[in-house]
């Protein structure tokens, strides 16, 4: 990367910079469509499923697409015009890794085709188990359960990329900065709920979200020393 005036304002934010690089990167990788019989852009498949996974690798989201694979990403993780985004269910800075399930086979197919919908379906719940079923917490942070499958499914190939490059790894992965961002986005969550009439699915998420800071506040205090680190009164306060 070359060096910047800080202050130089025709450029975006480093940070902001970066995800937006790697983002591109991704979307370019090639990925192979066994109907077509040639290697294309990951991004360029119009259905599929995909995830997003923290810093820790837990999983965090799951969600599906017939719209465009780039354009769905895109939408979450840059331009926050999403509802998972607006309404503070996911932090684009909790996403360190992005996994994409393609369809291929349905590539020509009417978004209202009724078996492609019941295929796609089936298997953003197969995927949003498996994520449920390897998370720490037992619960990820969708907002809705995902449709019942109708339709027997096996996973297709997947990619798995890295959103995050080594500079701002170093600046996001601290305990204390990630502690501090998922405060936030839990008082934000925690706003929303306060002003709106939600359903419990919101309020799911405000529960995980808590969970996830326990877990990572308590793995920071234990990692200083824990109980060992607190200083005694010295006896002399009034």
């Amino acid at each position: 990367m070359t060096d910047r005036n800080p202050d130089d304002t025709n450029y975006p934010p480093f940070e902001t910079e970066d995800l937006r690089s790697n983002l591109t990167a991704f979307l370019a990788t090639p990925f192979d469509d066994p109907v077509q019989g040639r290697a294309r852009t990951v991004g360029s498949f119009t259905w599929g499923v995909y995830a997003f996974f923290d810093y820790d690798g837990e999983p965090i989201y799951v969600g599906q697409t017939k719209e465009k694979i780039s354009t769905r990403i895109r939408r979450h993780l840059t331009n926050q015009r999403t509802d998972a985004v607006a309404m503070s269910v996911l932090d684009p800075f909790e996403v360190y890794e992005v996994e994409v399930w393609p369809l291929p086979q349905f590539e020509k197919t009417p978004k209202k085709d009724v078996a492609a919908i019941a295929h796609l379906n089936a298997l953003e719940h197969f995927v949003y188990e498996q994520a449920v079923a390897g998370s720490t917490f037992k619960a990820i942070l969708n907002e809705k359960n995902p449709p019942a499958p109708t339709v027997a499914v096996t996973a297709p190939p997947s990619l798995r990329f890295r959103l995050v490059s080594d500079e701002v790894h170093k600046i996001r992965s601290h305990p204390d900065f990630r502690t501090a961002r998922r405060s936030l986005i839990i008082s934000r969550l925690a706003q929303v709920i306060s002003e709106r009439k939600v359903q419990g699915g919101l309020r799911r998420v405000l529960l995980t979200q808590a969970k996830r800071l326990q877990w990572l506040a308590e793995r920071r205090y234990v990692a200083l020393g824990g109980d060992a680190s607190v200083e005694a009164e010295d006896g002399d306060d009034e």
